[in-house]
């Protein structure tokens, strides 16, 4: 990866301050298939590399707000979310690639800036989401990918930072990757896995069932480990087509076992836990007919509350994706004061 003055080919700059929250945009530009899982809704080019968006986030969400926390709160997944629509758009439209490629998320990392301001009001959120280039991944002078920072406020408030790295490759170069890398799994033909019975719900912070990823827990001598529930009949995290275990899913599995592991380890319920960091890599595509499983371990625990946990992702023991992540204590109203929900 270099980093480079990065020159968009599309329009010249435009000023911020018009951004719309009228309708969201297309939904090909953010990769969904369903309009109601798109959430941008604006978007206007700074300067060279430096983009403006616009979105409303929704403030009831089947997924995305089904958390037992005192103070409804958005998700930091659903802002995590947001700001890959986000990376998916710029490209698209300020970098001129074509919306025929495949795109591959290498590597991630966010932080909640300022948690009581997540807090869910009156009216759903219009969140400004400010995008900068700051690397470019080159084959030939061909650009392949790009690395982008991104910062997520509420009115004035910074309330959630971004920064992740995407590649992407025409449809007939996914295609052959996929299928080396599937023959050397040797997976093709395999029966998928049957999924185990789930975890109840609030023993990951859930509400409903169909939300928990996670079945099969079990004590090791560091942590917690657990079976990935791949249920490829999810709305929200399988809003479309996929030919390998999705981003999300694995987010929030990390999310759910870093919260059982801390659970265990400190004794703070997991319907008061909130994930405040992720540092997250993607080291090899999830095969849907491989068992997959996720380990936690809580390396150092906080008396109060929460602790920084190591977490991986694996199919028959190799990583798929490795993680350091943060979690803290979720808002209450006694803490920050009553926010009409």
């Amino acid at each position: 990866m270099t980093t480079s003055t990065l020159r968009p080919v599309l329009p010249e700059p435009g000023p911020a301050g018009d951004l719309s929250f009228s309708t969201t945009v297309e939904r090909s530009l953010v990769h969904r298939a369903a309009v109601c899982e798109v959430f941008l809704t604006d978007h206007a080019q700074l300067a060279d590399g430096r983009f403006a968006l616009a979105a409303q986030l929704p403030r009831t969400h089947a997924y995305f707000s089904d958390h037992l926390a005192a103070a409804p709160s958005y998700d930091p997944l659903l802002l995590l979310e947001m700001c890959r629509q986000a990376s998916i758009l710029v490209t698209h439209h300020y970098f001129g690639v074509g919306r025929d490629q495949k795109f591959v998320f290498g590597t991630g990392e966010f932080a909640v800036a300022d948690r009581p301001g997540l807090l869910i009001g009156a009216a759903p959120a219009q969140a400004h989401v400010t995008v900068e280039a700051v690397g470019e991944k080159r084959r030939g002078d061909d650009l392949v990918g790009l690395t982008f920072d991104m910062r997520v406020s509420f009115g004035d408030q910074v309330v959630f930072t971004e920064t992740m790295a995407i590649q992407w490759m025409p449809g007939g170069a996914w295609d052959r990757v996929r299928s080396r890398g599937r023959e050397a799994l040797g997976v093709e033909g395999r029966p998928l896995p049957a999924l185990p019975r789930s975890l109840q719900p609030a023993s990951v912070g859930r509400g409903h069932a169909q939300n928990v990823v996670l079945g099969d827990l079990r004590h090791t001598a560091t942590g917690v480990d657990a079976e990935v529930l791949v249920d490829r009949g999810h709305a929200a995290l399988f809003d479309h087509e996929l030919d390998h275990v999705p981003g999300m899913l694995i987010f929030e599995a990390l999310r759910q076992t870093a919260f059982v592991a801390v659970h265990e380890r400190v004794g703070y319920s997991p319907a008061r836990l909130t994930l405040d960091r992720a540092q997250v890599a993607f080291t090899r595509f999830g095969e849907f007919e491989l068992p997959t499983r996720a380990s936690a371990e809580v390396v150092a625990p906080r008396d109060g509350g929460g602790g920084e946990v190591r977490l991986r992702i694996t199919q028959d023991g190799v990583p798929i994706a490795e993680a350091e992540a943060s979690v803290g204590v979720a808002c209450s109203f006694a803490a920050f004061g009553a926010v009409a929900a």
